[in-house]
């Protein structure tokens, strides 16, 4: 009997030797085949030119997607007023009247001056250019104390240069004005196209979910309804925020670059907060331009600049970004930082404005499913094997 119990004893040892090492094969052998699928499927998004027939269809459905990022950020406003007793219809109305209020306030206020400046920017850029290239050269001479640079010979290549590009700007003023013309009007009917979009799509945004419900299996329902609420929360608090962060730092640094004495600072001011939506570096993308043109200028005017720049990103790193955002993505950042390498390989500037909330989404995709299936437990339970093994014999002991 005692002997019988002994070799139960060996067994389990040796069995929990095997299962584990078949555990840390089966392992590598998950992480093989996620790394075969990522490069299959590199392949093929190369082989077929997936993203580039992506992009034209985002294009040509893009007053689509306009109109269900419209219906997607202000439902929760519209269910909100229905649950208070207004009509679905009314509440999507005074909705609507809202976001067209606030369009035509900020091309009222914001869209003339940004036209006259950059009329006045394109006739004014080849004295810029002028500008830049004396203090480039003013540079080089200051540093280049030995003379191991030719500063005549470099000085009238720059000179040749930024005439060219300048006088090349001014000849194909009437082109530019027209295709930024084109760009507007056409941006324009993709917006008007999205807004009656977006007002079906948020008036049955509800009825849309339930159609989605009834295609889905049943064992199903409960899993989306969960997913679709975290993605909602994480993504809309993002997004919401991201647009209130960019139009407060348009506005501190409207006033910035005016008290500084720049030129056209809608312009550069519009072109700091569209850049701001990249994380880390989108700051540096949008400061750099104003500050040349700023020293080009003036010294004291670039000094001013740079302070007023500073200003504005100490306001939206310790004010803003707290205040609006919080912790709301709750990525690391050097996650955010390889998404953005990653997205702007593939798709440009683009790419970097999409990439943190693409990537939150999938962070959110692969908890949830980690939750449901631990699939990602199989790489840190090693001890699992040896309970299941011991668990077993204490059973059949029993």
């Amino acid at each position: 009997m005692f002997r019988k119990l002994k070799d139960k004893e060996v067994d389990v040892t040796s069995l929990n030797i095997i299962l584990k090492t078949g555990s840390k094969i089966i392992n590598i052998s998950y992480f093989m085949v996620i790394v075969i699928l990522i490069l299959l499927a590199t392949y093929l998004i190369k082989e077929w030119k997936i993203l580039g027939l992506l992009s034209e269809f985002l294009v040509v459905i893009s007053p689509v997607f306009i109109g269900f990022i419209i219906a997607w950020l202000f439902e929760p406003l519209v269910t909100k007023l229905q649950k208070k007793k207004v009509p679905r219809i009314v509440g999507c109305l005074l909705v609507y009247l809202l976001i067209i209020g606030a369009i035509i306030a900020i091309s009222y206020l914001f869209i003339p001056t940004l036209i006259s400046q950059v009329k006045d920017f394109v006739v004014a850029a080849p004295g810029i250019f002028e500008d830049l290239t004396n203090f480039l050269m003013g540079i080089i001479q200051k540093f280049d104390t030995g003379k191991l640079i030719n500063t005549a010979d470099l000085k009238e290549n720059i000179m040749s240069l930024t005439s060219d590009y300048g006088l090349a700007i001014v000849s194909d003023l009437p082109k530019y004005i027209l295709n930024i013309g084109t760009a507007i009007v056409s941006s324009g009917l993709n917006v008007v196209l999205g807004l009656m979009v977006g007002f079906y799509l948020l008036y049955d945004f509800n009825k849309v979910n339930q159609s989605i419900k009834r295609i889905l299996p049943k064992s199903w329902i409960n899993n989306y309804d969960e997913l679709t609420k975290r993605i909602n929360t994480s993504l809309r608090s993002y997004v919401q925020g991201v647009l209130i962060i960019m139009f407060l730092v348009f506005l501190t640094q409207v006033i910035g670059l005016t008290l500084a004495g720049m030129e056209a600072p809608v312009i550069f001011a519009l072109f700091c907060a569209v850049t701001d939506i990249i994380p880390y570096f989108g700051p540096y993308i949008g400061a750099i331009p104003a500050v040349i043109v700023g020293f080009t200028i003036s010294p004291i005017t670039g000094v001013c600049v740079l302070i007023s720049i500073v200003i504005v990103q100490l306001l939206e790193n310790n004010f803003y970004q707290p205040l609006i955002m919080g912790h709301t993505m709750k990525l690391h950042p050097v996650t955010i930082m390889l998404g953005l390498l990653i997205f702007q390989h593939f798709f440009g500037i683009i790419g970097m404005v999409i990439a943190t909330p693409v990537i939150a989404c999938l962070k959110v995709f692969a908890v949830f499913f980690n939750e449901k299936f631990h699939l990602l437990d199989r790489f840190n339970d090693e001890e699992e094997p040896e309970k299941k093994a011991t668990k077993k014999v204490i059973e059949k002991k029993a």
